[in-house]
């Protein structure tokens, strides 16, 4: 088994290029077994997926990690410690965009920081859910403001557009980086977003690589889901899916990679990882784990390369297809469209 890639988001900042999603031990993904995934936590360290990505809305996450980080220290295993990176998010509910203030934005870097028993956040995510309502630029400042306090190692962002990503730029955000949804199938940031990352120096953190678990050998040859499925996460990528040309496209597009994968051994979301991964400004992917069976396969995903000609046969699949409307998130911020009527909007307090 190879090492695990490893990059730098800042000068003396440096995260493994698969990062250790908590979204799935959330809720909403099946039962979690708190010891088990504490120790898993480990495992993955252990491995060298050594960069965590968690949420202040992540219900419980914050404090499974901070669980993880005491038992390390207990345990004299100060050298886990020691290279671990938790990149944690600020979302502030949409009830209270316009409202919300300074104090309770640094309420929520406080309670981030107690809960992952840490003294200093080694990257805060802003998220804000309406762009419309404009106060983004000023919140962004506060976080800056705590970044300067020492509370905040780096700054990042989550799911902005390109444009308001411009203008955090312009008020004098400086985010090292973007965590957004990017898979073979979801490919809105190659609109604008990759070439204004790579002129401004922001690295890109991709979520949704393997769309929920569609993208993998499971569903190849799979009838078409009809019905409610079995989690959020699958019915939002399935809503994807549909905007790309629907099932037979996708399967076609299964196909595709499971020829790739055969030649190297490996099954069709290690591929569709693999692919984003080499995509311009792509610094790392994150991956969702509830419990077991995936760290074999997270950790070799270095094992082999896509090569140049396997690139482009994947990217002449996908570019013969439809790309989902707008920019990065556009038609998850419609809370009447298709996409916006299954999120979740207000979640601290759940």
């Amino acid at each position: 088994m190879s090492d695990v890639h490893r990059t730098n988001l800042a000068e003396g900042y440096e995260i493994s290029r698969i990062l250790k999603g908590g979204w799935h031990l959330a809720g909403g993904h099946g039962q979690i077994d708190r010891d088990r995934a504490v120790q898993e936590m480990r495992d993955y360290m252990e491995a060298g997926i050594t960069t965590f990505d968690c949420a202040d809305i992540y219900t419980g996450v914050e404090e499974l990690i901070g669980t993880f980080r005491k038992d390390c220290k207990a345990n004299g295993r100060t050298d886990l410690l020691d290279r671990l990176k938790v990149h944690t998010k600020c979302v502030p509910d949409l009830d209270k965009l316009d409202t919300i203030t300074k104090a309770e934005v640094q309420e929520t870097v406080d309670r981030s920081l107690r809960r992952l028993d840490a003294e200093r956040l080694d990257l805060v995510q802003f998220h804000w859910w309406n762009l419309e309502v404009p106060r983004y630029v000023e919140v962004a400042g506060w976080l800056s403001e705590f970044q300067r306090e020492g509370k905040i190692d780096l700054l990042g962002t989550t799911n902005f557009s390109t444009d308001a990503m411009s203008e955090l730029l312009e008020s004098g955000y400086r985010p090292a980086s973007i965590q957004m949804q990017y898979s073979l199938i979801d490919r809105r940031p190659t609109k604008r977003m990759t070439e204004f990352c790579a002129q401004n120096g922001i690295a890109i953190l991709a979520y949704g690589t393997v769309a929920g678990g569609f993208l993998s050998d499971k569903w190849l040859g799979a009838p078409e889901p009809t019905g409610e499925l079995e989690n959020r996460s699958l019915t939002k990528y399935k809503l994807i899916i549909d905007d790309i040309g629907g099932w037979d496209v996708f399967q076609s597009l299964l196909q595709l990679l499971r020829g790739i994968a055969d030649r190297h051994g490996v099954d069709i979301a290690s591929v569709a990882i693999r692919a984003i991964l080499a995509e311009p400004q792509v610094a790392g992917a994150i991956v969702g784990v509830r419990h077991g069976g995936h760290l074999g396969k997270h950790a070799a995903l270095f094992d082999f390369d896509l090569d140049d000609d396997e690139l482009t046969r994947i990217h002449a699949a996908i570019d013969a297809h439809p790309v989902v409307d707008g920019d990065v998130y556009d038609v998850e911020r419609d809370r009447h469209g298709r996409h916006g009527r299954i999120m979740k909007y207000n979640l601290n307090d759940a």
